[in-house]
């Protein structure tokens, strides 16, 4: 299999974030859906209006985005589209809960856990996709990037459940208490990402990956007591393979030596969190070996 290319730019600004998706050389049609988490209320992490919010400008992008499953503040679409407003989001794009107006099932192809993907239904009306993720670490995932942001970001409030049960249950409510192992929610995320680049592929829309590795804190920006970063920002990644992205990050940290550099790094192996680049190379999403561009 030949190399993936990933695109790396050190310095995080507004205006690398739009050299960065140019570099890709891919011209995204129609109405593009930008999905990115939008935080939960009391998260800091999340990526900030000034940063993302030219280049969602540029593109005429919509924020796209999906309920949790956990309770919080941002498991109806009324309320999610409060905190969406309260970050930031609503202030240079319209924002879309997709799940708020229903959900429809794709299917996983080749699937150990799961039969079929649980996603909002709004993920429809898009032509193509920009897939905007902040990499951080994530208390059940050991991380997250542009792998989680297109398995459990685009699930459905029930998707979400049917991922973290690793199929065993659509409900909400269920979800946190049947028992499951830790491996298997890690590929029952790679077979929910993969059944949404399947379903793209199969529509001819095409998707972009880009990762912003800056405020890099052990917990995910869904946590509402998220906590300062534990080692400084790495820069910006982009591919059109999602598996190469997640890599380079993964490998970016690695790279580091800082004093946080050993509890992220064991954030990530305690919850076998590095299986899911290798379980989505083995399901054909994309590529572990990757060439590395900076620009």
């Amino acid at each position: 299999m030949e190399k993936s290319k990933v695109y790396f730019c050190k310095e995080i600004t507004p205006e690398n974030l739009i050299k960065i998706y140019e570099s890709l050389g891919v011209e995204l049609p129609g109405k593009i859906g930008v999905k990115v988490s939008t935080g939960e209320a009391g998260s800091k992490g999340y990526l900030k209006a000034e940063l993302i919010g030219p280049l969602v400008k540029k593109l005429n992008g919509t924020i796209i985005e999906c309920n949790t499953a956990y309770l919080g503040k941002r498991n109806t679409k009324e309320d999610h589209i409060k905190v969406a407003k309260e970050h930031g989001f609503t202030s240079f794009a319209d924002v879309d809960i997709m799940d708020g107006d229903g959900e429809f099932k794709i299917p996983v192809k080749n699937g150990k856990h799961l039969k079929y993907d649980i996603i909002g239904e709004n993920f429809k009306n898009y032509d193509s996709i920009l897939n905007l993720a902040h990499g951080k670490g994530h208390a059940m995932g050991g991380f997250g990037a542009n792998l989680k942001n297109q398995s459990i970001g685009i699930a459905s409030r029930n998707g979400k459940a049917y991922i973290h049960s690793c199929g065993q249950t659509a409900d909400p409510d269920k979800c946190w208490t049947v028992k499951y192992e830790q491996k298997d929610f890690i590929e029952s995320m790679a077979e929910a990402a993969t059944a949404v680049s399947d379903y793209l592929k199969e529509q001819n829309k095409p998707i972009v990956y880009i990762t912003v590795a800056n405020a890099i804190s052990l917990d995910c920006d869904c946590d509402s007591h998220q906590g300062d970063p534990v080692i400084g920002d790495i820069g910006i990644f982009a591919s059109l393979d999602p598996v190469a992205n997640d890599q380079a990050f993964i490998d970016a940290i690695w790279a580091t030596h800082e004093q946080g550099t050993e509890s992220i790094k064991e954030r990530i192996d305690t919850r076998f969190g590095r299986h899911i680049t290798e379980y989505a190379k083995s399901l054909g999403l994309g590529n572990t070996e990757y060439e590395l561009i900076n620009i």
